[in-house]
């Protein structure tokens, strides 16, 4: 079982990294530091953090703002911090982004995870007690048909910039373990959901606007299948790799609970409803259908038997509970949100760090 001092967290200020954040601080058999490397774009919140900050802070938390694509600034950070485990989570990750702008998403998640590699090659030299765990999509598989599940030997078939670029970066991870011996792991994960996810993404966004009595958008006929993972269960899975993951290998991580599109709004009506004394008859009249998006995959689904076998990994919580967990945390955070969407938070982003660094 690996042992680490220092754990440098990409993308930590994200709604999957500030969750990993604050769960690691919270083991009990990890007592080392957390560097938390994140550039404060759109979806990046340290507010997600602020607790963390205060209680381990100056300690067991240190908060570096800079850009992946940047390769010196990330030189700088890891011979500062002498990590010896790099989580890399920094990505462009909105599949609708990509497609207006895959620029971003080539530079960042492709020249981002270069740069990354390139300091832990050079800053660990040939040292073996070190690990850079990559976190990835199952989105790089492509699409599914009915049937079958995505499995760690699944040919790569991405269809949008997005997938494009997190299948390029996969790559280039591996490519380092085989070439020149950096000690690599690499997951690729289901949809995740829970708190503090940028009101963009599915869950969020169906959430406040049911709450708002704005129209629900769903693409296509919506039934498009998307397996749900619980954040919480997503970063216990990438501890027990970063404790026990074979090196050069890669795990996948899903929450065994697959629902159409059209299927999970209907059920998120219904926890909403309940939530809030609300009739779910009005919800159904918010459902708006709309032209689907290019290169729509139809169904993703997967076969975390590895990671369940080997490691002794499983999903802690039920979707249902997940779900009304999400919801609740949605309602009870009103200031969040308003904040998130109303560009306060970013406005404070600039007076306190000034522009993306």
């Amino acid at each position: 079982m690996r042992d680490f001092r220092t754990i440098l967290v990409t993308g930590g200020a994200g709604f999957i990294g500030s969750n990993l954040v604050r769960y690691l601080l919270g083991l009990s058999d990890f007592r080392g530091r957390i560097v938390n490397l994140d550039a404060l774009t759109y979806a990046g919140n340290l507010e997600n953090l602020a607790d963390v900050a205060d209680r381990f802070g100056a300690s067991r938390y240190f908060f570096e703002r800079a850009d992946i694509r940047n390769a010196g600034t990330v030189r700088a950070i890891f011979e500062r911090h002498q990590p010896d485990a790099v989580i890399h989570l920094a990505a462009e990750s909105h599949v609708d982004r990509s497609i207006i702008s895959p620029q971003d998403f080539l530079e960042t998640n492709v020249l981002g995870t270069f740069n990354l590699l390139e300091a832990a090659r050079s800053t660990w030299g040939a040292r073996s007690d070190v690990l850079f765990h990559h976190v990835s999509t199952d989105e790089v598989y492509g699409s599914l048909g009915e049937t079958g599940k995505f499995s760690e030997t699944t040919p790569y078939d991405p269809h949008s910039p997005y997938s494009a670029s997190k299948a390029a970066s996969d790559h280039l991870v591996l490519s380092y373990f085989h070439t020149y011996g950096l000690p690599v792991t690499l997951s690729n994960c289901s949809n995740n959901y829970g708190p503090c996810q940028f009101p963009e993404k599915f869950l969020p966004l169906m959430i406040m606007n049911m709450l708002e009595g704005k129209s629900l958008p769903v693409y296509g006929d919506g039934r498009n299948v998307r397996d749900w993972l619980h954040v919480q269960d997503h970063a216990s899975a990438i501890w027990l790799i970063m404790e026990s993951g074979v090196l050069g290998e890669k795990y996948n991580v899903g929450g065994e609970s697959e629902w159409e599109n059209i299927r999970l709004l209907r059920e998120l009506m219904s926890v909403v409803a309940r939530r809030t004394s609300r009739d779910k008859s009005v919800f159904e009249q918010l459902i708006t259908y709309v032209k689907d998006r290019p290169g729509h995959d139809r169904r993703y689904a997967i076969d975390c038997s590895k990671v369940k076998r080997e490691l002794g990994w499983s999903p802690s919580l039920s979707f249902e509970e997940g779900l009304q967990r999400t919801v609740d945390w949605y309602i009870d955070n009103p200031g969040w949100i308003e904040r998130v969407r109303s560009g306060a938070y970013r406005q404070w982003i600039e007076t306190n760090y000034g522009s993306r660094g």
